[in-house]
């Protein structure tokens, strides 16, 4: 999939990063009345109010996580799916898309044709406290698009602060505002020019990750074929602050500890300061194990995933249809290489006390596996028969595995149907929803 959310929960990380402390703060909760009454309101337009909490006018505070699956169909017709009271609410149509990534609340969707991306506005999130969460409802919106030149779809990489869009074909990078979203206002905090390439940018801090080619030919070639050669660290004007060697980035994702980019070499970490004895971003490499670097024992990590906030992601250890997948531990700054035995598209690391990774085989099958072993500890029938059973490439693109901190979703397009999974009661399909058109694109929104 070309365009790969990256985790974006990790808030506290972009919090750190842009130098803010919040202090805890006693009886946090929404009161009773404030979750209870749909008219209490938070009193300021467009900006964090009281201590910090998130709230702004026209959003209801609310009990518990106001969880939702967006969906976008062949048309790209945007409907949202109320987890809570399986209401559905038709947000709007952003025409022909590619594929999507989110940051839990916005989602972002790259349009046919070129590297433009549609940006929506769930209008549910989550408002990380250090400590605790408060959770907020507000109202969906169609924010519009940000135009990038070139014929290949842009690489979308999601952040607590910021997200980054980048095309292969013309080498424009851009970072996107998360704070100028809230307010409608799709505003730019940093946009470059480079080598055209098989690229990204991501936010860390105040600056970026921006990808680079020594390749003097693509500039030439405009092709997605050409790779990265190295990896840099800038501040917030694009000055180049670090530089680090990474071959063939594939992705980018965010944990609570930093920014991972997945290379040949194994996967660079970027971190934004405020630890240790310095407030300086810091960037480093988490070689891959002797013995299993690229082209030895496994192919390198292709497709980050995580539960979001988490400093354990998942990818398989190469194209869909290998057996292994890495788990990379950015906290230990570790790798991990396991073995499911069966050919796989997807994984993500739930990362929870009980070690769970989940991944959807190549029967369609969603699998419980264990983080020790690889080992397989429970999973559903085939959910995806008629999907698979089609070899489409289109209708496949969009498939998502989805984990949270108790449930995992799927969407199944030419089944019409998306499932709720209980991972940790043997893969029990807890809930099926059926969609009147193909839900060819899911995210999760409301985290």
């Amino acid at each position: 999939m070309l365009l790969r959310p990256t985790s974006t929960a990790a808030v506290t990380a972009s919090l750190l990063a842009a130098g803010i402390v919040l202090s805890a703060c006693a009886n946090d909760a929404p009161s009773a009345e404030v979750a209870s009454d749909p008219s209490r309101t938070s009193p300021d337009a467009g900006e964090v109010v009281g201590d910090g909490h998130g709230a702004v006018a026209g959003a209801q505070e609310v009990a518990e996580p106001p969880l939702h699956l967006l969906t976008l169909d062949p048309e790209g017709a945007v409907d949202q799916l109320d987890l809570l009271d399986e209401s559905v609410e038709q947000v709007g149509e952003v025409g022909d898309v590619t594929g999507i990534a989110t940051d839990g609340r916005f989602v972002f969707a790259g349009l046919a044709g070129g590297a433009s991306v549609a940006v929506v506005d769930s209008g549910f999130w989550t408002w990380s406290h250090i400590d605790h969460f408060h959770y907020y409802r507000g109202a969906s919106a169609l924010l519009g698009q940000v135009d990038l030149a070139g014929t290949a779809p842009a690489t979308v990489s999601t952040g607590g602060a910021t997200t980054g869009l980048f095309s292969p074909t013309s080498g424009e990078a851009v970072l996107l505002d998360t704070a100028g979203l809230a307010d409608g206002d799709l505003a730019e905090r940093l946009r470059l020019e480079v080598e055209p390439h098989a690229g990204l940018i991501a936010g860390v801090g105040t600056g970026a990750l921006v990808t680079r080619t020594d390749a003097a030919e693509s500039v030439a070639r405009e092709s997605t074929e050409t790779g990265s050669t190295r990896l840099t660290l800038v501040e917030s004007g694009g000055t180049e602050l670090d530089s680090i060697v990474c071959t063939n980035a594939r992705d980018a994702i965010e944990t609570v500890v930093g920014v991972a980019v997945g290379c040949d070499e194994g996967a660079a970490l970027a971190t934004a300061g405020g630890t240790g004895d310095s407030d300086a971003p810091s960037l480093e490499m988490i070689a891959y194990p002797a013995g299993a670097a690229a082209g030895a024992d496994a192919a390198p990590a292709a497709d980050f995933r995580n539960r979001e906030g988490r400093p354990t992601v998942a990818a398989l250890a190469g194209d869909a249809g290998t057996t292994r997948l890495w788990l990379l531990d950015t906290r230990e700054r570790s790798w991990q290489l396991l073995d499911a035995g069966v050919p796989l598209l997807q994984a993500t690391a739930v990362d929870d006390a009980d070690g769970h990774v989940l991944a959807l085989a190549a029967d369609g099958r969603v699998l419980v596996l264990s983080a020790r072993t690889g080992a397989t500890l429970a999973a559903t029938e085939p959910l995806l028969t008629e999907s698979l059973a089609l070899a489409d490439p289109s209708l496949l693109a969009g498939v998502e595995l989805v984990a949270d901190q108790q449930r995992a979703y799927l969407n199944a397009p030419a089944e019409h149907r998306l499932f709720e999974i209980d991972f940790a009661d043997s893969a029990r399909v807890s809930r099926t929803f059926d969609t009147p058109s193909a839900p060819l694109h899911l995210a999760e929104t409301g985290r």
